[in-house]
């Protein structure tokens, strides 16, 4: 990974093996069953540490940061705390860090059933979010202006998700607003604010189908949310790293969504670095390697060569119900003024369904533009013009299944 003088091991879930690309890069690939205890994932960690001493600790997602970070400390290596990690993977438990520490005040708890739910809402009122205790990708999450939507929200989020933890229901306050992503780097306990992404979601369940960088804020408007996310990330004892911050910018300020000690995801790095200079992935392997990576971020963000158009993003969500036959467009889409990528999400044989998470957006496009309002209409539009084949077969298909274009 990081050159002749780098060894690397991996250390990870069994099911996490087929997805390693170029396994024989590293020195040793270490698997464990998903259920064993954090005691098994230090002891095979030591066992290798002994002869063969590591030096860093390093995790680029959010599965099993718990487990890297309780390795780091009982190897003594530098990562994130076990207690950070707890912060950021329990959004219950950061909002009452938060609370206790006087950085956000919104209400919110766990609810062990559809009845605590409801006494919540009788209690702080409407509307509320309702989602899984840890989470990511959307899932689950939905908004309930009244409590007659309770018991459907409560079903939603107390799913089984598979690629997330079950960790419980979580309820709290709905902040009206405009949201954003804060994507930031920090390093020896200071933060850099590399960029304020805007979100475009949709109102049912929050996925996300579109982003544009820069956000397109006012000065005091960024100086707050500057401002509050750096008062975040030193609540949640955040010192190094990369992270990913979901914000609503309300009318009395900035207020917390939910973080990541990890990159953003649909391919906002790629947007930051398109538009400040700045490759966070670039940064995330040589920190993780131990190398100084800020004073060049910083070097990079003032540079004035670089050309810093507004780049945006836009998902493509077919409305039809069905099996994905193939995309058309793809090409067409790429050739349009100001696109940077026209990617395919799904491939054929993949199920169209309802917009319930991420993974439910069929393809994507990125384009620039000279000011935000271009790049999110060049991206919308060159969408807007890819079709979709899909197969739909059921009692309102005469004679056995058909097309839809």
């Amino acid at each position: 990974m990081g050159g002749q003088d780098v060894a690397t091991t991996i250390l990870c879930r069994m099911d996490f093996v087929p997805k390693i690309r170029k396994p024989g890069q590293h020195d040793r690939v270490l698997a464990l069953r998903s259920e064993a205890p954090d005691e098994e994932w230090i002891a095979l960690a030591a066992a290798v540490h002994e002869r063969h001493p590591f030096t860093r600790v390093g995790t680029f997602g959010e599965r099993d940061q718990d487990r890297a970070a309780a390795v780091a400390e009982a190897l003594g290596l530098p990562c994130h705390s076990p207690r950070t990690i707890a912060w950021v993977h329990d959004k219950d438990a950061m909002r009452r860090r938060l609370a206790e520490l006087g950085v956000d005040d919104t209400p919110g708890g766990r609810v062990a059933d559809v009845a605590e739910l409801r006494a919540f809402l009788a209690e702080h009122g409407t509307p509320c979010v309702v989602k899984p205790v840890q989470g990511a990708g959307s899932f689950g999450v939905s908004v309930v202006r009244s409590a007659e939507e309770a018991e459907a929200a409560f079903a939603r989020a107390a799913r089984d998700f598979e690629v997330i933890p079950d960790a419980g229901v979580l309820v709290e306050r709905f902040h009206e607003g405009p949201q954003f992503s804060v994507e930031a780097f920090s390093e020896d306990g200071e933060h850099e604010i590399l960029a304020v992404t805007r979100k475009f979601s949709d109102p049912v369940g929050f996925v996300e189908l579109g982003h544009v960088v820069p956000a397109g804020l006012s000065a005091d408007q960024t100086d707050a949310v500057h401002a509050y996310v750096r008062r975040l990330l030193d609540a949640l004892d955040i010192t190094y790293g990369v992270t990913h911050t979901e914000v609503v910018l309300t009318e009395d300020g900035p207020r917390v969504i939910e973080t990541h000690v990890r990159l953003a995801g649909d391919e906002i790095p790629y947007l930051v670095h398109d538009v400040t200079g700045v490759d966070l992935v670039d940064c995330v392997v040589r920190q993780t390697l131990g190398l100084p990576v800020l004073a060049d971020i910083r070097k990079t963000l003032a540079d004035p060569s670089v050309d810093r158009s507004p780049e945006s993003i836009w998902f493509a969500v077919p409305r039809a119900r069905g099996t994905l036959a193939r995309i058309d467009g793809l090409e067409e889409a790429a050739a349009r003024p100001g696109v940077v990528a026209a990617e395919a999400l799904l491939g054929a044989g993949d199920v169209l369904g309802d917009l319930d998470s991420s993974e439910s957006r069929a393809a994507f496009v990125r384009a620039r533009g000279a000011d935000a309002a271009e790049a999110v209409a060049r991206a919308r539009e060159a969408v807007a013009g890819l079709e979709f084949a899909v197969t739909v077969s059921g009692d309102d298909a005469a004679g056995g299944a058909r097309d839809w274009v």
